[in-house]
């Protein structure tokens, strides 16, 4: 009857849909910068978009934080992709060099990127830096992504590190000297371990900073084998121990 007529057009209405979506989204447009400038939501204006590492994105749900008179306003119409690393709006951040930026900057381009993605709709590329006239990535958008996929790695990297070699708590006063010690969430890493105090060197850095280290069970990253000492990380090449206290002992003191 007529109820499953109109089940079977919701059907597909839905296929249709989900072949528009994914099959072939139209062409993306390929703006110029003078294009773009236009896009800066004022009166008469087309519209409002910006761009981020050559992409285009419709910012108009955001117009109170983009559109004339917001905080954000500079961005409007143009890709100021260095003033999302460096928080510069003057008129030398605002522009799309991203030449020299650090690994933590590079991350911080990553992040806005996602969020844009994630909230706003893409329209297309822009001419210039990154895309060339017919859209294809330059070396420069090459380069600046495998910069930032180096980034990404080497953060997932240090992660992995503060997961074996939790930083430990610390406090000082002059009445007592330094207070170094260990517990299960020392250096915000969630464990069920807590480890004892030892001093962590790095290779190429000057220094060392205290941190939290295993004393049981077998070598992180190793499975469990018969051939380990039952020492966790402790025979670690990298660690030190802290003169004057005891080696297993979950908290130390230096004086002075």
């Amino acid at each position: 009857g007529a109820m499953w007529r109109g089940a079977a057009a919701g059907l597909l209405c839905l296929a249709a849909a989900c072949l528009l979506r994914g099959g072939f989204e139209p062409r993306a447009r390929l703006l110029s910068a003078a294009e773009l400038r236009r896009y800066r939501g004022a009166p008469g204006e087309p519209g409002l978009y910006l761009a981020l590492l050559g992409r285009v994105f419709d910012v108009e749900r955001g117009r109170k934080h983009y559109g004339p008179g917001g905080a954000y306003s500079k961005l409007a119409g143009r890709d100021a992709t260095r003033a999302f690393a460096s928080g510069d709006f003057t008129p030398a951040g605002l522009v799309d060099n991203v030449s020299g930026l650090s690994p933590p900057e590079l991350l911080s381009i990553h992040s806005w990127l996602s969020f844009y993605s994630d909230n706003y709709d893409p329209v297309g590329k822009l001419v210039g830096r990154f895309y060339d006239e017919n859209g294809a990535p330059t070396e420069v958008l090459r380069e600046v992504e495998a910069a930032i996929e180096e980034a990404l790695k080497s953060q997932a990297e240090s992660e992995q590190k503060k997961q074996q070699f939790p930083p430990c708590n610390s406090e000082w006063s002059s009445a007592k000297g330094t207070r170094f010690w260990c517990s299960r969430q020392s250096g915000g890493v969630h464990r069920d371990w807590a480890g004892v105090p030892r001093k962590l060197y790095r290779p190429g850095s000057q220094g060392s900073r205290c941190v939290c280290v295993r004393s049981t069970g077998p070598p992180w990253g190793q499975p469990d084998s018969s051939q380990h000492s039952d020492r966790g990380d402790l025979d670690n090449p990298h660690l030190e121990q802290y003169e004057g206290c005891h080696p297993l002992a979950e908290q130390c003191i230096l004086t002075g």
